[in-house]
């Protein structure tokens, strides 16, 4: 099982949208797939066709030890993976988890009565470092860091890296960077392809091949309940979303590979 938070500090840079349609086209690919939202805003959830304000329990319960993982989760009714829903009870777990012992590592307890069940396990991370965002960064065995090709968004990405770094020092000795995407591409922009080429210089092989564009059909879909890659698979964004699945699934051949060397 590989557990991937997918992290930015930065708001508005499409985290929710890469959980989401990376979950669709993952499950698409035949994995099997979990979404854990963990943003009190609940998008993921809703973006998954799950209506956030029916749950009778959610993630929060799964953090507070009222439910188990898999008496919270539900499936996605169009992308036919697992989701942990979230919802504004959210919000109130960063005050309730202050006092209870081992925190920052409930998250990691409930997903370890999991192994086995699922391939992919994605953590759609809230864009701030909070109890939440440490729960996602302590459970998850690397980062995915979705991110703009625009200059303050580079400057935010050191600030992530040394929080990463932090959390692998002080909390989760597995917690490695996985790779950068790059979203909301656009290749007529001469600062988007600087940015872009500084990334491949500085991260090299950390930079995932696949560039996601700016695309209007994508960010039409969660209005609809569902993932862009099934709202109109022909368009340049979800084809993005599908192929960036397959580098993926690549890739964690390798990764599985050199895990078991270690």
């Amino acid at each position: 099982m590989h557990i991937f938070a997918i992290a930015n500090q930065k708001g508005g840079v499409g985290k929710t949208t890469t959980s989401v349609n990376l979950a669709a086209a993952l499950a698409q690919a035949g994995q099997r797939t979990l979404l854990i939202d963990l943003d009190p805003q609940g998008n993921a959830t809703m973006g998954s066709g799950i209506d956030k304000r029916t749950l009778p329990r959610s993630v929060y319960h799964v953090l507070l030890g009222l439910a188990t993982l898999d008496e919270v989760c539900t499936v996605s009714p169009s992308g036919h993976y697992a989701v942990m829903p979230a919802n504004r009870d959210l919000a109130g777990a960063e005050v309730e988890l202050v006092d209870l012992e081992q925190r920052e590592l409930r998250l990691k307890k409930a997903l370890a009565e999991h192994v086995g069940n699922t391939d992919f396990v994605l953590i759609d991370c809230p864009p701030s470092l909070s109890m939440l965002t440490l729960n996602g960064l302590c459970a998850a065995h690397g980062v995915i860091i979705p991110m703009q090709c625009e200059y303050y968004a580079l400057e935010g990405l050191s600030d992530l890296v040394n929080t990463i770094k932090q959390v692998h020092k002080n909390f989760n000795r597995d917690l490695k960077i996985i790779g950068l995407l790059r979203v909301m591409f656009d290749p007529r922009s001469t600062l988007s392809n600087q940015v872009s080429a500084q990334l491949e210089q500085h991260f090299g092989d950390k930079v995932f091949k696949t560039l996601v564009p700016r695309n209007v059909r994508l960010a039409e879909a969660p209005s609809y309940g569902v993932p862009g890659i099934l709202f109109d698979k022909n368009a340049k964004g979800a084809q993005a979303y599908l192929a960036f699945a397959h580098e993926m699934i690549e890739r964690a051949k390798t990764w599985e590979t050199e895990r078991r060397a270690t």
